[in-house]
């Protein structure tokens, strides 16, 4: 094994664990944004449904433990930290406690699968700022690559699906229809990334080992300034036209572009698309996210070992290959933001 890394860093969105928390992290999360107070509102309440407290730090705790596991199995013990973009433990605090921990240079393992702005530029500026927060001695970090084509990835949402098939009638299980779905984002990120490329080719594989003709891409999630294009179709939308024009029997969502199940697949889907299949009489099942699927969590492991044991196969299906463990420069920048109108009177 190449000894030149020391740890593991896990970096995710984080989210809040109480009603007190969650104003402030989604502060946190629109902080630079031209988004308008009364949608962090509205969004609020998402999470004040549940009490405030989302499940995607529990989830990560999940996938750190279940990580673990698999690299003490493997031969790989390493440590395995933890920092979050938006919530406790943030990443600056993770630094500090790794440089007094004495770790030199750490692998990170970025929860999000696909190339774009805020999937995996903006953690690494998050990384370099953070750097900058513990100050010198810092530990160096290098980024795992995006997974989307892994075969580990593709493994693990293929058997997700499968298990979502059962929950559909039998009697409409012929006439099915696979709805894809991904967090919206801005059309001028989306046009300056390979995201929903890669999107379309988890869709593609997924669907191939299925044997389901059926399928479409659609977006969850927006949070955006209403004048400003994102990416369609919304979900909701999608199902009333599935309704509308007679384009399946029943629907199956699949949140391919999520990792776990935290508070957007569970609101968005779960409640809101639920609560909407129902009064349409349209049969629906949501597939799992593979959140710590035994295939998943051999994955990280995997992409751990291209970095640490030489002559590892970068394993990735498709027709986009494995992508590089170094992003060019120009990669996935930040989007345009429309100018802030200015109203006088």
């Amino acid at each position: 094994m190449d000894r030149r890394y020391d740890a593991i860093l896990v970096v995710s969105f984080g989210g809040p664990e109480s009603r007190e928390d969650v104003i402030p992290f989604l502060e946190n999360v629109l902080r630079g944004k031209n988004v308008p107070r009364e949608r962090l509102v509205a969004v609020a309440e998402h999470y004040y449904h549940f009490d405030g407290k989302s499940p995607i730090n529990q989830q990560t705790r999940d996938l750190i433990a279940a990580l673990k596991i698999e690299l003490a199995q493997h031969g790989t013990p390493l440590p395995v930290y933890w920092g979050n973009r938006n919530w406790h433990p943030m990443l600056a605090d993770t630094l500090l406690q790794m440089k007094h921990d004495g770790i030199q240079r750490a692998l990170a393992f970025v929860t999000s699968a696909y190339s774009s702005y805020s999937g995996c530029r903006q953690y690494r500026e998050n990384l370099a700022r953070a750097q900058e927060e513990a100050g010198t001695g810092a530990p160096e970090i290098d980024k795992i690559r995006v997974f989307f084509n892994h075969p580990g990835f593709i493994d693990a949402t293929e058997d997700r699906l499968r298990d979502a098939l059962q929950q559909i009638p039998p009697g409409v299980r012929e006439n099915i229809q696979i709805v894809y779905s991904a967090h919206s984002v801005p059309t001028s990120m989306a046009n300056s990334s390979d995201y929903v490329r890669q999107l379309e080719e988890v869709r593609k594989l997924v669907s191939g080992r299925l044997g389901i003709s059926n399928d479409v891409l659609v977006y969850q999630s927006r949070s955006g300034a209403p004048g400003q294009p994102w990416l369609e179709p919304d979900v909701l939308d999608h199902l009333r036209e599935v309704k509308a024009r007679n384009l399946a029997s029943a629907v199956m969502l699949a949140p391919i572009g999520f990792i776990s199940d935290h508070m957007e697949v569970l609101y968005d889907l779960d409640i809101e698309a639920r609560r909407l299949c129902d009064e349409l009489s349209l049969p629906m099942a949501r597939a799992k996210t593979v959140g710590v699927h035994p295939k998943f969590v051999a994955m990280i492991r995997g992409l751990i070992e291209e970095r640490t044991i030489p002559g590892t196969e970068r394993r990735a299906l498709g027709a986009l290959g494995p992508r590089k463990d170094v992003c060019a420069q120009d990669c996935c920048p930040a989007p345009q933001r429309p100018p802030t109108k200015i109203v006088t009177k």
